[in-house]
């Protein structure tokens, strides 16, 4: 750096350009006196005292009188320290600008583009840890990996975190060991065709990015319920009706749990088509209101807008995407019992808990 660059970064840390070239003047001659100082810097000849005697007190020079007034520079300590800190602030606060660009105020936005995946997958880890009760997430086994720790966090706490793993490319994947889905989820299917990340948490966030091949790379990151319900039927329908499952922890007696409504529907109906009694206990919130409560009965019917299936088969996902639901007898009287986003309804069922089937 020679004495130009360095008197116009000594501008920049806060010096006035007299200051900074007196002081690299200075710093050249070593110890000289006032006139010779402003002879051999711009500084002129009027102004070399008040410069001088600005620069001493900031601890850049000192000055001593010897005939006339003189100045030699300072033990530069104090002015490197002051020089590094704020180095160190621009530093800072150009990888603050960064993170701010690429990550916009979550807490702010309902629904937030972000550039960057990392950004997508450092809030869905974040949202993972703290689930209150469901994760549905599709990814590849490298995602997993990144992911594997807090998934094993919601797991461990009993939230109900079904996986959709798929390929980055076309290329035949390495799925992650019985061991490893066993510490992190309830269940785990595979799609065996490159597919979006997603991941949903508690009915009301979603974490998107397009799959590594795609020709945009962007996320969205979106805090509202309606938005993700879309996002979940995406998850049903493309990432988890028609694939078999490779893990799995559900148990066919009771006591059964469901998050789904639709999926305790396809299991309830046929049962109360055979004439069992089955005991069941609902968490969840009343839909006028919103308080949480939890009501243990027997549920007597299930009520939904499209058609039975026939000949004793399962009745199929698309006939149960309109109003689904089912009505619960309580010593507390009886309830209209909805699942995700229910609203004529008088519970919205969190988790649905059959504890006792009785044919």
């Amino acid at each position: 750096m020679d004495a130009d660059e360095l008197t116009t970064t000594l501008e920049d840390a806060g010096l006035s350009p007299y200051q900074a070239d007196a002081f690299v003047t200075l710093l050249g001659l070593g110890s000289a006196s006032a006139t010779d100082i402003a002879q051999a810097s711009v500084v002129p000849d009027p102004r070399i005292y008040d410069v001088l005697r600005s620069l001493e007190e900031n601890d850049y020079i000192e000055t001593y009188e010897q005939d006339s007034l003189h100045a030699r520079a300072h033990d530069p300590a104090e002015v490197l320290s002051d020089l590094r800190s704020r180095a160190s602030r621009f530093v800072t606060a150009a990888d603050e600008i960064e993170e701010r660009w690429s990550r916009p105020d979550i807490e702010g936005h309902k629904v937030s583009i972000v550039k960057r995946f990392d950004t997508v997958l450092d809030r869905a880890d974040e949202l993972i840890r703290s689930a209150d009760h469901q994760v549905q997430v599709g990814l590849t086994p490298a995602q997993f990996d990144e992911l594997s720790d807090a998934l094993a966090v919601a797991h461990d706490a009993g939230i109900d975190t079904k996986v959709c793993l798929f390929p980055a490319t076309t290329t035949e994947p390495t799925l992650p060991s019985t061991e490893t889905l066993a510490h992190t989820c309830t269940e785990a299917r595979y799609r065996d065709v490159p597919s979006p990340f997603v991941a949903l948490v508690d009915r009301s966030w979603t974490c998107f990015a397009p799959h590594a091949e795609s020709m945009s790379q962007y996320g969205i990151l979106v805090n509202d319920r309606t938005h993700a319900y879309v996002f979940h039927w995406y998850f049903l329908t493309c990432l988890w009706e028609v694939h078999d499952a490779i893990y799995s922890t559900r148990r066919n007696e009771p006591p059964i749990t469901y998050v789904d409504m639709r999926q305790c529907l396809r299991c309830v109906e046929p049962l109360l088509d055979e004439g069992a009694t089955i005991g069941a206990t609902v968490h969840g919130f009343e839909t006028d209101t919103g308080r949480e409560l939890s009501v243990a009965g027997t549920i007597v019917d299930v009520t939904y807008a499209g058609v039975p299936a026939s000949g004793g088969q399962q009745t199929p996902l698309t006939q149960l995407a309109g109003k689904a639901s089912f009505t619960l007898e309580s010593d507390h009287g009886t309830y209209t019992v909805g699942g995700w986003g229910a609203t004529i309804e008088d519970l919205e069922a969190t988790r649905t808990t059959i504890e006792a089937v009785e044919r």
